[in-house]
């Protein structure tokens, strides 16, 4: 049994392995992330497909002198171990450990920091250009998923890429193609023949121009020859519009062929230019039930090795549960569609695609393209929800601003994952959402307490005339009864009708005399257990489910306000510009100086990855820290 894994500290150990030992070295880097991941969850499929080609990148590049950087991040597993966090690679994504993607201050072999997609192209490129402005010759190679390569983003840098001519390697993950032999064989000798005659042909073309040049129609007949050239290289090359983007494209190559792999970066490390290679993967590589699933394994939980089984969950999540209630409301009105950035599985949305197949869009991770082509499905008479991760809206926050919201267009936002997310870390946490999304004209912003609330919300959103915002986190979803629902003015009638809410209107779960605490979404559970705690003290606190963090609940706010005296906001959001800053601005305008304010949420800085419960506890949002500052605000101790 080889153990090559345990001598390397970094990628100059990998180096002084005999090639036919990389073979062995690939099986022990799968068991390793096998492992840890079976216990510690984490990206599993996304890098059990780059284990050859990440050990491929390190035998002929020589990081972290030459640049290495992954899109996403989330396949960099075997780059970990074999960048000196071997030792601690049993502590990823866990608090205090090693983070899930790549980052900047975990190595100096991370130069680059990722965790959304399509960032890769141009970040190298910026490498790359810094490099040339101060005399550098390292190497730049932007390591890219086809998934991540359907971004705007991606492509843009492409474009400049090619356009600029300087010296980049992009590397293409291409895990969605299966490698059959004979293609395979033949995408193997065309590469092979095109790397070896490259520079040839470079010479002779610059040689036959130079013959050329003193012939009255010398120019034509290099262009006719260029014409030529480029005829035959569209009938039988594969990877033309790379090329005609200004790339040398090689390949596509059996990315799990660590030997072939290894030396087509080298062919490739010698061309000039832009240089873009296609590699073949599959995902969840050497392990069975990945293989057979790598949707389920992309980001999983953790499982038992033997069979790749996960603890099973009783309960509803909250994606599940909006997945269940768009597709009654759809099945009612012929106009709702669903419009997704990749994520369907993660988002809910997979039973909706099988039953209503023309009505669901998958655009691809293209979140900026989702938002606008949704505003263009609103203004043709559809009215389509958009659902995505929180973090990830954020990348279009312009085409929600300037397409959907200034038309005033009827396009409803659900944002899963939003709040604390925990080992995923800061890249994915979803706490910025509000602070984004609050001061948009028009904009109507709502945050379910449970699944009930999130079916009622999403009735809610879909009547409206103009654009709403769902947020709501990953997770089981409280299952309210109708005796939790009763005290909420149900009476009323909704924008339409049965079973939409009030617009704008609270939820006062329990009246207090001394303090009213008013939770955002999920935060009521333990905003009620931190009453509890407080009766024993004496204090009598009302506890409130926000529901609407736009619009206010102007009313309830300065009754309670007035009534109290005290107030406390509980968001799983920024402090900086969420539902607390928006009471605070009530407050002022209304002129309600006596009352005490204390608002809890999440402080001015990035929040690492761990436990959610303990990420939770830690900002002070779980019941204990409720009750302490509620007690403190109510004493008057600031």
């Amino acid at each position: 049994m080889s153990n090559y894994l345990d001598t390397i500290n970094s990628p100059a150990d990998l180096k002084r392995l005999p090639l036919d030992a990389l073979e062995d070295l690939a099986q022990e880097i799968r068991d390793r992330i096998l492992e840890v991941t079976s216990y510690a969850g984490g990206h599993l499929a996304p890098s059990l497909g780059v284990v050859e080609l990440t050990i491929a990148l390190h035998r002929v590049f020589n990081s972290p002198t030459d640049k290495l950087i992954w899109d996403v991040g989330h396949q960099s597993y075997a780059h970990k171990l074999l960048t000196g966090r071997r030792e601690q690679f049993s502590t990823i994504r866990q608090a205090g450990g090693l983070s899930g993607f790549t980052r900047r201050d975990e190595s100096e072999h991370d130069p680059f920091g990722a965790g959304h997609g399509s960032t890769s192209i141009s970040a190298a490129l910026g490498f790359a250009t810094a490099r040339d402005l101060r005399g550098g010759t390292e190497s730049v190679v932007a390591i890219i998923g086809d998934g991540a390569l359907t971004g705007g983003l991606a492509l843009a840098g492409l474009n400049q890429a090619g356009h600029a001519g300087r010296d980049l390697l992009v590397v293409l993950n291409d895990n969605e193609m299966s490698i059959g032999r004979n293609t395979g064989a033949l995408s193997a000798y065309l590469t092979s023949l095109r790397t070896a005659v490259e520079p040839h042909v470079r010479w002779a073309r610059a040689e036959t121009a130079r013959f050329l040049s003193s012939w009255p129609l010398g120019d034509s007949v290099l262009d006719a020859l260029d014409r030529f050239k480029d005829g035959l290289k569209h009938l039988v090359v594969p990877g033309m519009l790379f090329e005609e983007l200004g790339f040398t494209y090689l390949g596509p190559i059996d990315g799990h062929d660590v030997r072939q792999t290894v030396e087509v970066l080298e062919s490739a490390r010698r061309l000039p230019g832009p240089v873009l290679v296609h590699t073949l993967t599959q995902k969840g590589r050497g392990y069975s039930p990945a293989e057979k699933d790598p949707r389920r394994f992309h980001g999983t939980a953790p499982f038992a090795l033997d069979n790749g089984e996960c603890e099973p969950t009783e309960g509803l999540t909250f994606s599940q549960a909006f997945g269940q209630a768009l597709g009654e409301l759809a099945a009612q009105d012929q106009r709702i569609v669903a419009v997704s950035a990749a994520m369907l599985d993660g988002t809910g949305l997979a039973e909706f695609k099988r039953n209503f197949p023309d009505r669901c869009f998958d655009v691809g991770m293209a979140e900026e393209h989702a938002v606008c082509y949704a505003a263009g499905l609103a203004a043709a008479g559809l009215r389509p929800v958009v659902a995505v991760y929180s973090t990830f809206m954020q990348r279009a926050y312009d085409q929600i601003m300037h397409d959907v919201a200034l038309q005033n267009l009827p396009v409803t936002f659900c944002l899963d994952r939003a709040g604390l997310v925990g080992d995923d870390g800061p890249t994915h946490h979803g706490v910025f959402d509000l602070s984004l999304l609050r001061h948009i004209p028009g904009l109507t912003v709502m945050a379910p307490s449970g699944a009930e609330e999130l079916r009622r919300m999403l009735a809610t959103a879909l009547a409206l005339p103009g654009p709403a915002a769902i947020r709501y986190p990953r997770g089981l979803a409280p299952q309210e009864g109708p005796d939790e629902l009763r005290a909420d003015a149900l009476g009323e009638s909704g924008p339409a009708g049965d079973g939409a809410l009030p617009l704008g209107r609270s939820r006062v779960v329990r009246e207090g005399t001394d303090c009213a605490l008013l939770a955002v979404g999920t935060r009521l559970q333990p905003a009620k257990e931190a009453a509890d705690l407080l009766a024993k003290k004496e204090i009598s606190c009302a506890v409130v489910d926000v529901r609407f963090i736009k619009p206010l609940d102007e009313e309830l706010l300065e009754r309670l306000a007035r009534e109290t005296g005290c107030l406390v906001t509980i968001e799983e959001n920024a402090l900086a510009g969420g539902y607390g800053a928006a009471v605070a601005e009530f407050l002022e305008d209304r002129g309600l100086h006596d009352t005490r304010l204390t608002r809890l949420g999440l402080a001015d800085a990035f929040v690492e990855h761990g436990e959610r419960g303990s990420l939770l506890a830690a900002a002070g949002l779980d019941a204990a820290g409720i009750a302490r500052a509620a007690e403190r605000g109510v004493r008057g101790e600031g």
